[in-house]
């Protein structure tokens, strides 16, 4: 027998062991996401992968458990295993961006062909260790199963303590390790501690071995006491292929319901690395506490475990079914969560609403499979084979289930409908338990047809009166059309005399409300081009943005736009203001991730114009790193621009102190230029260039006149119009220079944007805007004045005096918005004074078509 403190000790190494495990997978997840693309196809595939190791994994180990000499020496190997087979991580990502190219050439557009070459390297990097650890649970099974008739109260403490340690392990991989120690710091934690846990394992494996004097295996469980032995054959065991398929359905249900309340929770959380986060600890914990649940159940045996495993399929069904309704009333009709909080406020805020809504369901779900064991015990299986059959069917189900969910049941019949859907899995194992059941017929037709009977009716029900999207009913808004698809939930929304485009409920991606904005993103970086003929689009949007580019003589224009729904949404009700963009040959639209599109174009292009991305959401903080600006330099032809804009209403001087940092550590020339000239709402572009490329008065004129039709307008006024949006030279500037550079392996933006949001929502920090904007202009303005700008070299003096005017403009506008009138007028003088114009330019609606909509 093993003594308690050993056995507190082993368990601590298990707990470890599942920790390890989960900072893997979210670490390799996001990894095969930035090699991949950051797509709900890329992430499916990944976590596709990662199970099948598991399910083949528990299978083989399983098998193999009950046959080795000792189980816990076993467990110790398979930890040392997976930490090396970790370790070429490191090697094969890097031999990945040396093949990879030229695998994906061969490929080419065939979608199954990548798939095809995709899945082969992700089980590459991952199935090895996902196999190795599949066998963990089972070889602790066999192990710490010193009992036959204590296989379902020992193995259920261990679905506990090793779920309950992949919680911690997926809280310290959202929250605290990138940040405490790069993520390569992170996996190389992971990869410590596996190696620590499998020393440890076998060494007290052999100290219990030499104990024992080296006699019987000690992986070989001891009969049962004669108290345990009746307990355990006062109910029969359920067929070893009805325990297989109650397995499979469940990790099925299970794992398409995670993915369905994920979405749910997209639509009303800030989608951050914090709240996915979260919202994954609290099903990870929920699972947990359904383990022990299964336990305390698996202890009173005096109930049929037939019974009671029924009772919890049942009550499954009805907490799948009602969540939608409970996800609803807990957030008041899909209200942002925690709206106006400040950072710790509002991570309770959204903790307690993910506790509310998951834990119990997930309770429910996470007792079903544990409570397998207690199913089987009468017939006296071997703890390690049967686990790992348990935990092959239990995968392989999860794989089917996640898959379903996010393929095929989201876009055909939305999240309701497909909660529902997973809902019916539950009393159809009910009824299939009752009719194998040894009942008299009658019996069993009286209880399987009501069940049976509400099973059919969660699959055709289609319930009516919940929403997908909130509506602002006082600002005159109505849905257009709704898109349920695998990466996000998208909407057409009519405002007033206007639609809008939105992501997830809460993401505008922009709208006719905003039209000078999103075709001034295009606009301003192509009027001071010379001749821009290829241009590449990172982000879509409405479609306006890149649509603008067609007013020019282009000879090809590549868009890559992440989300589909997006792109399909734009093509229908954005045609009559995106100029042609999805019928023009010379056009070609992607729905793929737009760094993976940049990183294997086969073209260099003049200008790579890459569209606001809102700096806290999960993913999107990886367009603003080292990495991902020196391959759009590498994609550049000579004389290109890289065109940055960024949302300042979304950006604190932190942040974006870190993106021009980091650009400025890529590219030799870094230079701003407004986009507008909002006071509060204003997007801003950082272009980078080579060191020799200078802006030509001449060109804007040349464009201009072309874009007008009137070869007659004059010089000076074109001069004055673009000029007046240039901000100044940051790469010259020492603006930036304090800040620290965003790196995919520390992401400072993506880590610290939405503590930075929740912050200015307290009125401990601010966006830049307003003043705080005035005063990065007046800084730019003093550190690299135009006559010493390098950029303008080519300007006389009367046109450096346009981008002054622009800059007295802008305080003219910020001014004027608090009611400072005789300032303001002061620099509307000096603006009317500089240039050409006869009066101020009228000022146009401050909607950026870009925010975030709390």
């Amino acid at each position: 027998m093993v003594s308690t403190p050993l056995r507190w000790a082993i368990a601590a190494l298990f707990f470890l062991s599942g920790f390890a495990a989960l900072v893997y997978q979210v670490l390799w997840v996001r990894e095969l996401g930035l090699l991949f693309g950051s797509t709900a196809q890329a992430a499916a595939l990944a976590i596709a992968v990662f199970f099948a190791g598991l399910a083949v994994g528990g299978w083989f180990w399983g098998r193999m458990a009950p046959r080795v000499r000792s189980a816990l020496a076993a467990f110790g190997a398979l930890e040392v295993a997976v930490a090396l087979t970790a370790l070429g991580h490191f090697f094969l990502t890097d031999l990945y961006h040396s093949l990879y190219p030229a695998l994906y050439a061969l490929a080419g557009d065939h979608p199954v062909a990548d798939q095809a070459l995709k899945a082969g390297l992700a089980a590459v990097i991952l199935f090895p260790p996902a196999f190795l650890m599949g066998g963990t649970l089972p070889m602790m099974g066999q192990f710490m199963v010193r009992v036959v008739g204590r296989l379902s109260t020992t193995g259920t403490a261990l679905y506990a303590l090793n779920t309950f340690g992949s919680a911690v392990g997926a809280l310290a991989a959202g929250f605290a390790l990138p940040m405490l120690l790069g993520f390569h710091g992170a996996y190389l934690l992971a990869i410590g501690i596996d190696l620590t846990v499998g020393i440890i394992a076998i060494v007290l494996a052999r100290r219990i071995l030499a104990r024992a004097g080296e006699s019987a295996p000690s992986s070989t469980p001891s009969p049962s006491p004669a108290s345990a032995a009746a307990s355990v054959a006062r109910w029969p065991s359920l067929p070893p292929r009805m325990v297989g398929v109650i397995a499979f359905a469940s990790g099925l249900a299970t794992l398409g319901v995670e993915v369905l309340w994920t979405r749910l929770f997209a639509q009303v959380l800030q989608n951050s690395v914090y709240t996915y986060a979260i919202v994954l600890v609290s099903f990870l914990v929920a699972l947990s506490l359904g383990s022990l649940m299964a336990n305390a159940l698996a202890r009173i045996q005096r109930l049929p475990p037939h019974g009671v495993l029924g009772v919890l399929l049942l009550l499954s069904a009805v907490v799948i079914a009602a969540s939608p309704w409970a996800f609803h009333a807990a957030t008041d009709g899909l209200n942002y969560v925690g709206a106006g909080a400040g950072w710790r406020e509002y991570l309770a805020a959204v903790s307690a609403t993910a506790i509310a809504v998951m834990v119990l369901p997930g309770i429910l779900l996470g007792a079903v499979l544990p409570y397998l064991l207690r199913a089987v015990e009468a017939s006296r299986p071997e703890p390690g084979r049967i686990i790992g059959q348990l935990v092959a069917a239990n995968t392989s189900g999860a794989i089917v289930g996640s898959l379903a969910a996010g393929f095929v049941l989201l876009p055909w019949i939305g999240v309701t409908g497909s909660l529902l859907v997973f809902a019916a899995v539950y009393p159809a194992l009910v009824v299939w338990l009752i009719w194998r059941s040894s009942a008299p017929i009658p019996w069993r037709l009286a209880g399987a047809t009501p069940l049976a009977a509400v099973c059919l009716a969660l699959l055709v029900w289609h319930p009516q009166g919940l929403s997908v999207s909130r509506l602002d009913p006082t600002a005159g808004e109505s849905l257009l059309d709704v898109r349920e698809g695998s990466h996000a939930t998208a909407t057409v929304v009519q405002r007033g005399d206007h639609r809008v485009l939105r992501v997830n409920n809460y993401y505008t991606l922009g709208g006719t409300t905003s039209l000078e904005s999103e075709r001034n993103r295009t606009l301003i970086p192509m009027m001071t081009h010379p001749d821009p003929r290829h241009v590449f689009y990172l982000g879509m949007g409405t479609g306006i943005t890149a649509g603008t580019s067609l007013m020019f003589p282009v000879e090809r224009v590549d868009v890559c736009e992440i989300l589909p729904e997006v792109v399909e949404l734009a093509s229908i009700h954005f045609a009559p203001w995106n100029n042609g963009l999805f019928q023009d040959e010379r056009v070609t639209v992607r729905a793929q991730d737009g760094h993976h599109c940049l990183r294997h174009a086969s073209h260099r292009y003049d200008l790579i114009i890459s569209d606001l991305f809102t700096p806290w959401k999960a993913g999107t903080g990886n367009l603003y790193t080292r990495e991902h600006y020196q391959v759009a330099r590498e994609r550049l032809a000579d004389g290109g621009l890289f065109v940055q804009w960024l949302p300042l209403y979304q950006l604190t001087e932190r942040e974006l102190g870190s993106i021009g940092r980091t650009m400025q550590e890529v590219f030799p020339q870094v230079v701003a230029w407004r986009g507008d000239m909002f006071p509060t709402g204003s997007i801003l572009a950082l272009v980078g260039t080579e060191a020799d490329v200078t802006l030509d008065p001449d060109v804007l004129v040349r464009h201009g006149r072309a874009l007008a039709g009137n070869p007659d307008l004059p010089a000076p006024l074109l001069q004055a119009v673009s000029l007046r949006f240039y901000a100044g030279n940051v790469g010259l500037s020492e603006v930036f220079d304090d800040y620290p550079v965003n790196t995919r392996n520390r992401p400072v933006v993506e880590y610290g944007a939405p503590r930075s949001q929740r912050r200015v929502h307290t009125g401990e920090a601010r966006w830049v805007i307003g003043a705080e904007l005035g005063s990065l202009y007046e800084a730019l303005s003093r550190q690299v004045p135009p006559h010493r700008d390098p950029y303008l070299s080519r300007l006389q003096q009367r046109e450096q005096g346009y981008v002054h005017a622009g800059r007295h403009y802008y305080h003219y506008r910020v001014l004027g918005r608090h009611g400072h009138e005789e300032l303001a007028g002061r620099h509307l003088d000096a603006f009317l004074r500089l240039t050409p114009f006869e009066a101020a330019p009228s000022p146009t609606p401050e909607e950026t078509g870009s925010r975030w909509e709390e």
